[in-house]
Order: structure tokens, then sequence, then C-alpha cells
């Protein structure tokens, strides 16, 4: 993402002007007060997606369960990022991060676009490892540019789901790609606005700009991730039917999106 990049020192010492005068009213404890509450939101999805996934996670891989348990991790190191405004907070929070992704990648990148000299997942997920490895090892050493790297995965997510939606033509697939990306681009619309403009919103004393980044981009993984777990089921288990569906109401603007599939019980039923 090519952004003209703000110290992260420079941006906390104006949030900690803010907070010094704002937080600390509600806790003397907890240095960031609202940011550290809206990280809550990653413990509540977590574990309602791994219930909504449970069969499909049974059929297809159980490393899908240690994607929402990374997950919650994000949510714990960015309440404790937030809480005590640490360097090793901040370090463990993007790293958690980093490691979504690279299980994302390696469960869920579609097998036909794999770059042609890779012969199989498996050799993929070690390059992915690799990868990721190294990413970590380097960020501790660029600690900065974490963030905005982390961020900017997002445009080759969104190049896969626009290669994907020329083949497909679900509707309700297409309205949840499109839901999706409009999930991630209010969010990112929060988090580089809180980045880029601190001044502006410290004049006008709004402080809450990275909470609803919190909330907004976990909204935005549910639907990602379950669009490329749809994706995968469609490709690796077809025999299975698989479909999005939305909890509690099947709504796609009021409910939670997951991939449903026909267990062996009710593909014999059907037939």
């Amino acid at each position: 993402m090519t952004i003209v990049l703000i110290t992260l020192d420079s941006c906390r010492r104006v949030l900690c002007f803010i907070y010094e005068h704002t937080n600390l009213s509600f806790s003397e404890k907890i240095a960031e007060f609202y940011n550290t509450i809206s990280s809550v939101s990653f413990f509540i999805s977590s574990p309602i997606m791994m219930y909504l996934l449970h069969p499909y996670i049974q059929k297809r891989n159980r490393a899908v369960y240690l994607i929402w348990v990374l997950i919650m991790l994000v949510g714990f190191f960015s309440a404790y990022y937030h809480m005590t405004l640490s360097y090793f907070g901040q370090l463990l929070d993007e790293l958690s991060i980093l490691w979504v992704l690279a299980i994302g990648y390696m469960l869920w990148f579609p097998r036909r676009h794999l770059p042609t000299f890779i012969k199989s997942r498996k050799s993929f997920s070690l390059i992915v490892f690799l990868t990721a490895l190294l990413s970590t090892i380097l960020s501790v050493f660029r600690p900065t540019v974490n963030a905005y790297a982390l961020n900017s995965v997002a445009f080759h997510i969104i190049y896969v789901i626009s290669l994907e939606l020329k083949r497909c033509t679900d509707q309700r697939i297409i309205n949840l790609a499109f839901v999706t990306v409009a999930w991630w681009l209010v969010a990112i619309s929060c988090w580089l606005s809180d980045r880029l403009l601190c001044a502006f919103w410290r004049q006008i004393n709004f402080y809450y700009l990275h909470s609803f980044w919190h909330v907004l981009i976990n909204i935005a993984v549910v639907h990602g991730t379950t669009l490329f777990a749809y994706f995968d089921a469609f490709y690796e288990i077809p025999e299975t039917n698989p479909e999005v569906k939305y909890w509690p109401i099947d709504s796609q603007y009021l409910g939670l999106p997951y991939v449903a599939i026909q267990t062996e019980d009710n593909l014999r039923k059907s037939c």
C-alpha cells in the first residue's frame, strides 16, 4: 500500500495526549480504553465461527480451527497492546495477524492459482511458511512498516477474489464477495484516517476510529474467511454441495456468513 508513512511514535504522542485526558477517566490502568474494549470483538466471533464451520472443518481440514484460535490471539494481543502501549504488545499483535494470513494462504489459496513451478499444495505451504518465518524475523528490525505491509496483503486477496468471480455464477457468492470487500474498504478507511489524520481527529476530540477498525475488520475477516472456505469446499469437496448460509438470521445484512455442507447422513437421505 503506497502511503506516506507517519512514524508510530509521532502518532502515539498525539493519541497519548488524547487518552491522558479522556480514557483515564474510565480507568487509570488502561492506556487506550476504547481500543482495548473493541478488541473483545475477536473473542466473540471466533468461537461462533468455529461452531458454525464445524461440519465443514471435520470434512475438510481441522487446521481451520487454528485460524480462529489465532484470531482470538489477535484480539488478546491487541487488547494487551492498547492497555499498555508496549512495543512487545504491538509486535505480538502484528505477528499473530501475520500468521493468520499465512495459515489462511496455506489452507485456502485456490489450487488452480498456484504458480506453475509449484506442483502441490504441500510445496506451496512450505514456501508460505518460510516466507512468514522470515517476515517474523525481519519485523523485529523494521517495526514501523509492519502494519502497512500486513494490510497491503489485502490487495492480493481482493485480486484472487476477482479471479474467482469471473467463473462464479452463484449470485449469493457474488454478493458475499462484494460485501466482504465493502466491509474491508470501510475498515481500512478508518485505519488509514486514524493513522494519517491524527491531528485532525485530535482537534475535534474524536478518538474512536481505531476502535471502529477493530470491529469492522473483524466483520470483514468473518466474511472473507467464509468466502474462501466456500471456494475451497466447492473445488475440493464438491460432493458435499457446499453453500453459504447466515446465522442467526438467514440474511446477508443481519447474519454471520458460514459454509454449510451436506453430511454423509444428509446425502444418503437425499438419495
